[in-house]
């Protein structure tokens, strides 16, 4: 019971890795225009096609079913086609909303899935950055961690890399939608430790719309040895320290030294009262009271001197 539990998942799994294959990994057209997406199948499609469906999925949302080939709704705007072992998805006069991944299915089984970008995704919010590890920030000692962020933008873009002009893999994308309803997308790959030290230069591109042109952006091991002239600074940097802490104890010394002597164990100088004056028969008497304080506090009053002053 349990072995043919076994061989009857194991060819439910194997019809689904084979049996529905979309060729057409990304599709650009025109809003207006009409897109078509295709599928085959090495086997006779199920009831002639009957059973099969078109499903869509967009970023964040769940899949929706689009068409059912055995119903003749909605042709004006979506249709199925049927031709041997091939079916194709017609979408006419393509609008912006239709873009997303369409999956083609034939009772239990899934194609690998078409993306669909109608229009342009650039927006003017739009950018493309290229994450990748400092040398002495690799986390895998085997592999190198790259990442191509793409923000802003209002649909799906295609990315893609390629190693000093080799086209590569496609790599796991990710997305996120921001509250203004534009999307981030970072595609990831991971390559040998030995190709990205290699030197080469690895290149992400980036595909918003049906005109061919594309965004690159372009990332590059940097030898260790390049960060050199750094170490060499980081040995002035203690010493301009300690300088820096030294100069400012020295102000906050002064500062204390002016407005809180006493703080110091130093007495603030007190200046001496203001002398009085007495005017007797036209003579005009001063009196001086110097107060100069020595260690054991005591005050000493000098005799006041007159001095004659012309009536």
């Amino acid at each position: 019971m349990l072995f043919t539990k076994y061989l009857l998942l194991s060819l439910l799994v194997e019809q689904v890795q084979v049996y529905l294959l979309q060729l057409q990994s990304f599709l650009f057209v025109n809003i207006n225009d009409t897109a078509k997406i295709q599928c085959s199948s090495k086997k006779q499609l199920l009831g002639g096609g009957i059973t099969a469906r078109w499903y869509r999925r967009r970023e964040g949302e769940a899949p929706m079913l689009i068409k059912g080939c055995s119903d003749n709704q909605n042709v004006s705007k979506v249709a199925c086609i049927l031709e041997g072992h091939n079916l194709t998805l017609a979408i006419y006069n393509a609008q912006r909303n239709d873009s997303g991944v369409y999956y083609c299915t034939d009772f239990l089984t899934f194609g690998n899935g078409s993306t669909l970008i109608v229009g342009d995704s650039y927006t003017t919010s739009s950018w493309v950055l290229t994450l990748a590890p400092s040398p002495h920030g690799l986390l895998s000692p085997g592999t190198a961690d790259l990442a191509c962020v793409v923000h802003g933008v209002s649909n799906p873009v295609q990315i893609s890399w390629s190693f000093s002009g080799d086209l590569q893999e496609q790599g796991l994308m990710r997305s996120l939608k921001a509250k203004d309803g534009s999307f981030v997308f970072i595609n990831h790959i991971s390559v040998p430790m030995d190709t990205w030290t290699s030197g080469k230069n690895f290149t992400c591109d980036v595909k918003f719309n049906s005109s061919g042109k594309s965004v690159k952006k372009i990332a590059r091991y940097i030898e260790a040895s390049s960060t050199a002239p750094a170490r060499e600074c980081s040995h002035y940097i203690v010493p301009l320290a300690a300088g820096a802490g030294l100069l400012l104890l020295v102000v906050s010394l002064s500062l204390v030294w002016t407005l809180c002597p006493s703080a110091l164990g130093f007495q603030p100088r007190v200046s001496a009262p203001p002398a009085s004056e007495e005017n007797q028969d036209g003579i005009l008497y001063s009196h001086l009271d110097f107060d100069s304080r020595n260690r054991n506090r005591r005050t000493m009053q000098p005799l006041a001197r007159g001095k004659r002053v012309k009536a």
